[in-house]
């Protein structure tokens, strides 16, 4: 009797012990978060432009990648009393062991506003220049022989410095400034359904939050997304004085705006639209996180090198590494399976020719 009374007991005890390493087993794996897939960088070859640009507007069409417009400080940069200059110059790139060629100009000099791929195209909404914002839309065309533009329904307002995404068929705008010279941003919130151009522009339930200019957008699904950006305000001796935000939001037509959990860090004029990985999280990359506005050019060290993800199941973020490269003001778009980083700032008055390739690739 007692070696089977011992060797029950014993059972029972294992028994117990299993289902305790198999709850906790059970509860590691709800609590641990599923692995983002390696972030690949690949330089792809660089714009034949010594400075580079920031502020451009990037697309594909006819099956090639496409920058244009933006600004630089040619010879001075803005510290040493350099003029910031704005350029209307289109390029292409066939493929990405390619070589860069000039195809043609925009309909006039631009840069900061919102660029996406579609109708065949590239959508290139509102930006500016050194004068006026403006309410320009129009779609971008290259077939490899010709470029082309054709006027889009126009903004309700002018609008640069801003952001947007396309959310299936609908283009979303949000934020911005009005003027080069404004002091206060705007929360405007836009869209334009592509399947119904006729009926323009519809303006929706602003922007909440402070009013933003260089925010990050993101597309994921039916989301919209906007991320940190820069509020302004007239200070003391009436020039604008900037506020670094890292407040998130979602919007949904059925449900309108949501706020989120806040970014690990400010992150004002990072890409955008944000790289969405293959499960739908956004990854905002480098940009400003204002620390560092009162240092020059020379004595800057660069924007922050992170990369966060936005986990929407979740609400929350999670640092996923970091990028090779300092960016700021700086455009995306998806082209052959990569996301694309053309150019860009790299530090206050300086931008870059470089344009860099990412994708969720294991590494090569």
């Amino acid at each position: 009797m007692r070696p089977t009374y011992f060797t029950a007991l014993l059972a029972a005890l294992l028994s117990v012990a299993s289902a305790v390493v198999s709850l906790r087993g059970a509860e590691q794996a709800v609590s641990r978060p599923a692995q983002l897939p390696f972030l690949n960088w690949e330089r792809l070859p660089s714009i034949p432009d010594y400075e580079g640009f920031a502020g451009m507007f990037a697309g594909v069409s006819g099956d090639s990648l496409l920058i244009a417009g933006g600004a630089n400080f040619p010879g001075k940069r803005q510290f040493e009393g350099g003029v910031k200059t704005w350029y209307d110059a289109v390029y292409a790139l066939p493929a990405p062991n390619g070589e860069w060629k000039a195809i043609g100009k925009l309909p006039r000099l631009n840069g900061y506003g919102v660029s996406v791929n579609a109708l065949g195209g590239v959508i290139i909404a509102g930006g500016g220049d050194a004068r006026i914002h403006f309410t320009d839309v129009f779609l971008l065309t290259w077939n490899g022989r010709d470029l082309a533009t054709r006027p889009l329904p126009s903004l309700p307002r002018p609008c640069a410095f801003t952001s947007g995404a396309l959310v299936g068929h609908v283009l979303y705008v949000a934020c911005g400034i009005e003027t080069p010279d404004a002091t206060e941003a705007l929360n405007n919130f836009w869209a334009l359904d592509l399947t119904a151009l006729d009926a323009g522009w519809r303006v929706l339930p602003p922007c909440p939050g402070p009013t933003r200019m260089l925010p990050v957008a993101a597309a994921v699904g039916d989301t919209f997304y906007l991320f940190s950006g820069v509020g302004l305000h007239a200070g003391s001796d009436g020039k604008r004085v900037r506020t670094f935000l890292k407040d998130a939001y979602s919007y949904t037509a059925k449900a309108g705006w949501r706020r989120l959990a806040d970014l690990p860090a400010v992150a004002a004029a990072a890409p955008s639209p944000a790289p969405v990985t293959a499960d739908g999280q956004p990854l905002v990359l480098s940009g400003d996180n204002g620390t560092l506005i009162h240092l020059d050019g020379p004595h800057h060290p660069g924007f922050q090198q992170t990369a966060f993800a936005y986990r929407p199941a979740e609400n929350r973020w999670i640092k996923v590494g970091t990028t090779p490269f300092s960016r700021a003001t700086v455009p995306t778009t998806y082209w052959r399976n990569q996301w694309i980083i053309p150019c860009g700032e790299r530090i206050p008055g300086y931008r870059t020719p470089d344009v860099w390739s990412l994708d969720f690739a294991v590494p090569r």
